[in-house]
This record gives C-alpha cells, structure tokens and sequence, in this order.
C-alpha cells in the first residue's frame, strides 16, 4: 500500500472516531437533560366536579389544542408523524383509564405539568407545550383540569417518541429547548382575567399563540418543528403582517373557522384550527383586538 493511501485511511479513520465520539457525547448530553430535574415550587390547585367548571373546561380543552396531542377522547394522539426524518411524536393518554399517565395526578402534578412542563418526577416533559399555557390563570386551569379528570376511560397505546438524530444534537446544543427550559418558573399564575372584548383579555388568549408565533408574535421559524413545516406567520398589523389582510374581526373569524385567506388560498394545517374555529365570538373578537394593538415590525425579531 502506498504511503499516501496509508495516510488518507489513517486520517479517515481518526475522523471517524471522532465524528462517533462526538455524536455519542452529544447524545449522552441529550439524555442527561431529558432526565435532569426542574425544581418547581408547589402550587397546588382546587380540583373542581361542578357543572360549569366541567363546561368551561370542555371549551378550553377543545380551543387550547388540547386534542391536537392528547385525542377528543384523551386517548392520546399521533400529531407528528414524518417519514422523512424519523420524526414521530403522540400524546399521552390522559383519559380515566387506570393506564393514563395522569391516573395518580395529586393537584400539584397538574400544575407542574400543564403550567411548567415538569413531570411529577420533577424530570421535563419533551413535547409539552407548556410555554403556551404558562401564565393559565388558577381558575382556567382548575377548570380544564375538572373537565380532564372527568374523561372516560380509553386504553391506548402509551405515548410514544421518536427523535432524529439531528433534533437530538440541537436539543443537546441548546438550540431547540424543551418548554421547562423555556418558562420562567418564578412568575406567579396570571390574575383572572374576565371574558370579555378587550385588550387585555385579547393579551390573555395571545399566549396561546407564542410558542409558534415568537414571543412578540413576529412569526419565524419554529424552533424544533419538522423541516416541512414552513414558518410561523408574523401576526402585528404591519405590511410584513398577516393581519393586514384582515380589516375587520367578521374576516378574521372566518379566517380562524375555514383555515382560509380572504382570497380563498388555504393556509398550512400547521395551524390548529381544529381548535381555533371553536372559539367563541367573545375569545376571537378579543384576539382580534389585542393583535391590532401589536406594535408594527419591518421584519421578524423573534
């Protein structure tokens, strides 16, 4: 063999290994954060069984996108599933069933789940979007959780998750976070809010809206989403925004009910609007308002 050729396959063999080492080290950093543990100071919640706390829940399951991840039923749900990259996530049952990974629930958990992305455990949950329900106020909460609780049971498979090895290195490298990572846990629950048209029940809803659309709404892409995906739209009433084509809120409505444009083009199912064409008119009247409020920008800032 020729020295050359000796050389090359030397050097092609040292990269190699450190190509794998690297990649196992990037793995074994991905794991360590998946299983650290997120310290959460205990806030326990009034776990509710009226009526009105049920149907009020019923609504903010349905418009929250519960059922996008965790099914109708609470059986959970496959709402990822790309074959391209080996990306395939479900939710978790969270039915009645004695299989449900909320069947032990004390009234802390709920909090620490929904409001901070933590399991019981104290270790993060990897597909929690808890970022958009972090600042729930205690009695949307309490009531979202007494509709959950209520469910019939449903035995499923268990969740299930499935990451490429590229979304594993981002993790590791900090650039795609889990929602834990995301939340500042030392706020207190949002006050209550009364449901009515105003701006600041409009600003309320809207953080539903941010763990896609950035944390001023300036849309972008959305850290961690399947490379298909295309990127959230920026939703400030400038002339980069996609409330301009919106005048009114009889057209802003009809947006969030048809998936549509004003023009009739259909716009990606990234977006939930399985959940968002049940709002009321209340909740779509004061989205609509506290956008129009929204600063203009010339481009994204996310």
């Amino acid at each position: 063999m020729q020295p050359w050729i000796k050389r090359t396959a030397l050097a092609a063999g040292v990269l190699a290994a450190v190509i794998t080492g690297s990649l196992g080290a990037t793995i074994l950093v991905s794991d360590s954060k998946m299983q650290r543990t997120v310290h959460i100071p205990s806030h326990p919640i009034a776990l509710k069984n009226d009526a009105d706390s049920i149907a009020r829940g019923r609504y903010l399951y349905q418009t929250k996108g519960c059922a996008d991840c965790h099914g109708n039923d609470g059986g959970g749900h496959v709402f990822v599933d790309d074959p391209e990259t080996g990306m395939r996530v479900s939710g978790a049952n969270i039915s009645g069933s004695s299989q449900s990974r909320v069947f032990r629930y004390q009234a802390d958990d709920w909090d620490r789940t929904i409001r901070h992305g933590v399991k019981p455990d104290g270790t993060p949950l990897i597909f929690m979007p808890s970022e958009d329900f972090a600042r729930l106020s205690d009695p949307d909460l309490e009531d979202l959780v007494a509709y959950v609780r209520q469910l019939p049971a449903v035995n499923t498979q268990p969740a299930q998750w499935q990451l490429p090895l590229p979304v594993r290195v981002l993790y590791a490298l900090g650039v795609v976070q889990d929602s834990a990572a995301k939340i500042d846990h030392s706020l207190p629950p949002q006050p209550a809010i009364p449901a009515a048209v105003t701006v600041e029940y409009g600003e309320y809803l809207a953080q539903s809206c941010k763990g896609c659309h950035g944390p001023h709404l300036t849309g972008g892409a959305i850290p961690g989403a399947p490379p298909a995906w295309p990127a959230a739209a920026d939703l400030t009433p400038g002339e980069q925004g996609a409330l301009m084509h919106y005048p009114d809120v009889e057209s802003f409505r009809a947006m969030l009910r048809s998936g549509r444009r004003p023009d009739g083009s259909a716009i990606s199912n990234v977006m939930p609007f399985a959940a968002l064409a049940q709002m009321n008119d209340t909740d779509s009247a004061a989205l609509f308002l506290y956008l129009k409020t929204l600063p203009p920008v010339v481009a994204s800032n996310r």
